[in-house]
């Protein structure tokens, strides 16, 4: 298994539409065909702790069946036309790979 995971931070200036047509975009994602199953939230309102960063937007959890899988995701239309669609709103992303 593979666990992809990837934090959004949005652009401040998003109005509230923007940033549903982000959140549905994320959730799109769940349609390639090598994704097993996806969690798509927001930071959780727990208690604020130094070691607790929930200063991003928007966390995307996506799982795989092995690293094959991941790959296929990576260049599966609807991944690279979600990245080519959704670019602008986000200022900064960062992922994390588990195996």
């Amino acid at each position: 298994m593979l666990i992809h995971s990837v934090f959004f931070w949005l652009k401040p200036g998003l109005t509230a539409a923007q940033r549903k047509q982000f959140r549905r975009a994320v959730e799109s994602l769940a349609g390639i065909k090598s994704v097993e199953k996806i969690y798509v939230g927001a930071p959780a309102a727990t208690e604020k702790r130094p070691i607790i960063d929930d200063s991003y937007a928007v966390a995307l959890t996506v799982v795989c069946k092995d690293v094959a899988a991941h790959d296929a995701y990576q260049v599966d239309p609807l991944h690279l036309a979600f990245v080519a669609q959704c670019k602008t709103f986000w200022s900064r992303v960062q992922i994390y790979d588990a195996a």
